[in-house]
């Protein structure tokens, strides 16, 4: 079943952030998932929300996401992630 990865946060270190983004594609290589969307501007449609970025991405399965979530790539970059905003990643099963 595909799962998907949704994140939404507020970015409160632009460098430190702009450090895991710059390696995030790299971090995507060998691993199954899609990126559908980055976003800093989301459109607010109903109810309220104060992030800056919202991002989703789809995997094939929960291993697939798993794999991804714990290489040791995206585990070091995720620490600038981690560091630089206030969030909340969810996993979704579609």
């Amino acid at each position: 079943m595909t799962v998907y990865a949704l994140a939404q946060f507020t970015i409160h270190d632009r460098a430190q952030y702009d450090r895991y983004a710059a390696r995030f594609m790299e971090a995507m290589e060998g691993h199954t998932g899609r990126l559908l969307a980055a976003n800093e501007s989301p459109q607010l449609v109903e109810g309220t929300w104060q992030g800056d970025k919202v991002v989703l991405i789809a995997f094939p399965d929960e291993a697939a996401f798993h794999a991804w979530k714990d290489s040791p790539l995206y585990r070091e970059i995720s620490k600038d992630r981690e560091a630089a905003t206030e969030g909340s990643v969810l996993m979704l099963k579609g």
